[in-house]
């Protein structure tokens, strides 16, 4: 059994569904979104809900890439080539986090 394929194929698999979900509701989905739902009604009006969309899904597509590509990767060449896949997922995720909801949505601000 390929290890790095399941691992890699089994992230695939939510991070589609989750682009797919963003894609579909659009601006309604960024509810959906961690902190900023836990803004006041308010103070989301100010933010570009569309955007926020759109990023998110945009990101979790591209991350279903990497790891697609990883686990085709770990099928066909190597085990082992779900380490890279990993790390730049990771990479790419850490770059996102913030754990400031102001500092996390200050790019989405309506102009």
């Amino acid at each position: 059994m390929n290890i790095g394929f399941v691992l890699c194929g089994v992230m695939v698999i939510p991070f589609a569904s989750i682009g797919i979900l963003f894609s579909i509701f659009k601006e309604k989905a960024a509810k959906f979104v961690s902190g900023f739902n836990s803004l006041p009604k308010e103070e989301q009006a100010l933010y570009d809900k569309a955007f926020i969309s759109r990023d998110i899904r945009n990101q979790c597509f591209i991350w279903a890439a990497i790891m697609l590509i990883g686990a085709v990767l770990s099928y066909f060449v190597t085990t082992y080539m779900a380490i890279p896949a990993y790390i730049v997922w990771l990479i790419l995720f850490f770059k996102e986090v913030h754990l400031d909801a102001h500092k996390a949505f200050e790019k989405y601000l309506r102009k």
